[in-house]
């Protein structure tokens, strides 16, 4: 499969990428305060991991994949209705927090602060964006392959509740998908990933950028 060449729409910006729109996929991602450790033992991964399915249970939500890494996670998920991002992610991160401040006797901001998401079109950009996420364990050198990471949706070790969690994506996933995961991002995908994390613009073609920026009420 080629990569997807592709640029974000760097004029786009939003007002807010918390005013979810249902029926679209997102990429969330959040790091820890002054991008300290978050998750120290396979104990904390679990429990987020666990959250995440109570989560569900309270806002239906379709998680297409995730990683856990020591300071930050990523999610690709898929709302079904407007407004359910921001009031799935309020319940997870709060309940997140408690229990971290619980176990830890500490207090104060654990992540950086709100989450960043910016949403993907549903074609070979969400292929990317999914690559992209289960890849960042061997980006950070923590792994050979992406398969041996355990707390990511692409381990085989992943125990029923990691399972029950994941969703089928809107498009079909290629057979050899490790296979895809494991070869290198190009830098031009790299790039534009980063620009649309930061900025929270669309992730897509330039066409159904704007016509999605246009109907999230972003900024130029």
């Amino acid at each position: 499969m080629s990569p997807v060449r592709v640029r974000c729409q760097s004029h786009l910006m939003a007002r807010t990428a918390r005013a979810s729109k249902g029926g679209i996929c997102y990429h969330v991602i959040n790091r820890g305060n002054a991008r300290a450790t978050v998750f120290h033992n396979s104990s904390d991964y679990e429990s987020f991991i666990k959250l995440l399915a109570k989560a569900c249970e309270r806002i239906p939500m379709r998680i297409l994949c995730y990683c856990l890494m020591p300071n930050h996670f990523h999610l690709v998920i898929w709302p079904y209705n407007d407004g359910d991002m921001s009031r799935w992610m309020q319940w997870l991160l709060t309940s997140h927090v408690r229990r971290h401040h619980r176990l830890r006797g500490s207090s104060g901001r654990v992540w950086q602060g709100r989450f960043k998401a910016f949403p993907i079109q549903q074609d070979l950009h969400l292929l990317t964006v999914m690559r992209y996420v289960e890849r960042n364990p061997v980006r950070a050198n923590l792994v050979d392959s992406a398969i041996d990471w355990r707390w990511s949706s692409i381990s085989p070790t992943s125990n029923y509740t990691r399972r029950a969690i994941l969703s089928p994506a809107p498009i079909a996933i290629p057979s050899n998908w490790l296979e895809w995961v494991d070869r290198a991002i190009t830098s031009a995908e790299l790039d534009a990933l980063r620009r649309c994390g930061r900025r929270q613009a669309p992730y897509g073609s330039r066409s159904w950028s704007e016509a999605t920026a246009k109907s999230l009420g972003l900024l130029k």
